[in-house]
This record gives structure tokens, sequence and C-alpha cells, in this order.
């Protein structure tokens, strides 16, 4: 009897440690399904932010890049209107200046 009682209290360690070994490790898996489900979570932001950063980069340099355009002409314009000649041409047809020797005369017409 002695025996069998030796080998029915090994048994029974046996399947115990069997059991908190199960526990063990199907907490270890929950821990390690948890680590992968957060891992991907962040994953999916990063390339999400990163994508959305992106296509913001690439609509502020459009922007900039027609604003530069802009720029380019808007000065090519001032440019051009301050030029002597422009003055002139100004001055002579809107403000009915004349140059210096010069003799200004103006029709009136009868119907204005």
């Amino acid at each position: 009897m002695n025996e069998n009682n030796l080998a029915q209290k090994h048994e029974e360690k046996h399947t115990r440690q069997k059991r908190s070994d199960g526990v063990y490790y199907s907490f270890l898996t929950f821990v390690l399904v948890l680590c992968l489900v957060q891992i991907g979570w962040g994953m999916i932001l990063n390339i999400s932010k990163t994508i959305s950063y992106k296509t913001k980069i690439i609509t502020l340099e459009r922007i900039r890049d027609h604003a530069e355009k802009q720029n380019k002409v808007l000065k090519q314009e001032v440019d051009a209107f301050s030029s002597n000649t422009s003055v002139e041409e100004i001055a002579r047809n809107n403000l009915k200046m004349v140059g210096q020797d010069e003799v200004l005369i103006l029709i009136n017409d009868k119907e204005q």
C-alpha cells in the first residue's frame, strides 16, 4: 500500500504541476498576444500618420511653389511699372503731364 500511496501522491503532484504550468503558459500566451496587438496597433498608427504628413508636405510644397511663381510675376510687374518709360507713359496719358520743353494741346469733344 505504501508504494501505491506513494505513486498516487506523485501522480497528484504531477497533475497539480501540469495545471499550474497550463495556467502559467496561458497567462504568458495572453500577455504575448496583447503585446502583438499593441505593436500592430502602433505600426498602423505610425503608418497612417506618415502618410498623412507626407500628403500635407506635398500640399504645402505645391502652395509654396505657386506662391514663389506669383512672387516672381509680381516682382516683374513692379520692375516694369517702376521703370522710367512706364511712369512717363502713365504721367502723359492719365495725368495729362508733359515733358520739359513740350506743349500740351487738349481737344474737347462736344459729345463729352
